[in-house]
């Protein structure tokens, strides 16, 4: 699948009318999105916040190309998601979109090198080509000196720096962050926060993330909040501004 080039400013998310529903045709067949309209730009740092239940986890596995609507359509980075097939999707998941989860997701029993070679891997990129890009994103995030370390001997803030890297192995289009530190202390949220907004400042990454922190969804440029499976409210958050260096 090739990269597409997008312009700072041209969408690169671009939902109409998602809804999903699970039981479908069933007695208790339940709706948790209900109309969802989504344009995110290239180059925005947009926060979508919103209590348990709201129907973030649901929006984000759509997002993210984890699973289908039930009706809309969806189009990210080129691509009709709705319209794709099992092989489209998963080459989306590894080409196009970085992810960075609550629980950091790394392999066990793997080196934090060989964690963030692994998209790479699979993406097809050559062995001393994927090997030199780990040490250059893992010495992006500062964690260089720690690359020969499994997960077991790193703290969840180390954990997490790792796991932003590996989200950064094939250079995607947009970085989709789950919570990525709810797991995390205060000033260790700091430091994850500080480095999703160099890869905004710095590389221009479009970033959508999910939380329930509204301190932190102010940080970016644009907040949605979520409520009972439909946008309520959009706002501008603070950007950069408050945390600039």
């Amino acid at each position: 699948m090739e990269q597409a080039v997008f312009k700072q400013g041209e969408p690169i998310i671009q939902m109409r009318g998602i809804r999903k529903s699970y039981y479908l045709g069933r007695p208790n067949e339940l709706e948790i999105l209900h109309g969802i309209d989504l344009t995110v730009p290239a180059g925005e740092f947009l926060a979508i916040v919103g209590e348990s239940g709201s129907g973030k986890s649901t929006l984000m596995n759509i997002i993210g190309a984890l699973d289908k609507p039930t009706q809309g359509s969806y189009r990210l980075a080129g691509v009709d998601v709705e319209q794709a097939g099992d092989r489209e999707l998963s080459a989306i998941r590894n080409k196009k979109i970085g992810f960075v989860f609550q629980t950091y997701n790394l392999i066990g029993r793997q080196s934090a090198l060989k964690n963030v070679e692994l998209p790479m891997l699979y993406a097809g990129v050559p062995a001393r080509q994927r090997t030199r890009r780990a040490h250059q994103l893992l010495a992006m995030v500062e964690m260089d000196d720690r690359c020969r370390h499994q997960p077991s001997e790193l703290s969840g803030g180390q954990k997490q720096r790792v796991a932003i890297a590996r989200a950064m192995a094939n250079d995607p289009d947009v970085l989709l962050a789950d919570e990525p530190t709810g797991a995390l202390d205060s000033q260790t949220s700091r430091t994850v926060m500080d480095i999703f907004h160099r890869l905004h400042r710095e590389q221009g990454k479009t970033i959508v993330l999910i939380t329930h922190n509204q301190a932190l969804a102010e940080e970016c440029q644009r907040v949605l909040t979520l409520q009972d499976g439909r946008i309520v409210g959009e706002r501008a958050g603070k950007g950069r501004a408050a945390h600039a260096g």
